[in-house]
């Protein structure tokens, strides 16, 4: 009997063909969502990460392009960008945020997206550029093709959750966002991810 396992979300699924024009996301969490959930790295499964500390939601669908990793590539980069200085990635795979007209109940899921631009968030001093998409297909957003074609308010909503999310009222942010970049920097930041990824888990 042919027996097929599933396919690890980080490391077995392809970022897509077309890929940094089209990407295939892994969505782990949507705007419903009260706890924040991620991939274990090592069984691919997802699990809670913790309850979100606040009212706050994630705003998009979130996840993450598979093959891809925050590792030296990645933080050149963003060092060059922002004139600041980055020791390194924050070692995981890259984020990105999805926006859909449509209503999605639950993550675990895959899609098409089409990368429109992205922020450079520093968080501690390390890379964690958050890719900002559409949906392929989006009826709606569709119409995006650059960051440049988003309401700055559906931006700072954006900017707001990552740079708050983890921070309680007493605490000190260590995260800042130094730039939001259009399309063209978002394409360069997902081919160094994924170069970044195949020094690190192919290459060796």
């Amino acid at each position: 009997m042919n027996i097929q396992y599933k396919a690890h979300p980080w490391h077995g699924i392809n970022p897509g063909d077309h890929a940094p024009d089209i990407v295939t996301a892994f969505i782990e969490i949507v705007p419903s969502d009260t706890v924040k959930y991620e991939v274990d790295k090592e069984t691919g499964y997802l699990k809670i990460d913790r309850p979100q500390k606040f009212s706050n939601t994630v705003p998009t669908l979130y996840g993450f392009i598979p093959q891809t990793y925050c590792a030296d590539r990645v933080a050149e980069y963003a060092a060059i960008k922002s004139g600041k200085t980055v020791a390194k990635g924050d070692g995981d795979p890259l984020d990105i945020c999805v926006l859909s007209e449509r209503s999605v109940t639950h993550g675990d899921i895959l899609l098409q997206a089409i990368p429109i631009g992205g922020f450079r968030l520093l968080d501690g001093g390390e890379a964690d550029d958050k890719i900002i998409a559409v949906m392929k297909g989006d009826e709606f957003y569709r119409q995006w093709n650059d960051v440049s074609d988003c309401p700055e308010s559906y931006i700072n909503r954006l900017k707001h959750y990552f740079l708050t999310y983890k921070q309680l009222p007493s605490e000190k942010s260590s995260c800042e966002i130094t730039n939001v970049y259009g399309r063209e920097e978002a394409h360069e930041v997902i081919r160094r991810a994924m170069e970044d990824y195949q020094h690190h888990f192919i290459a060796e």
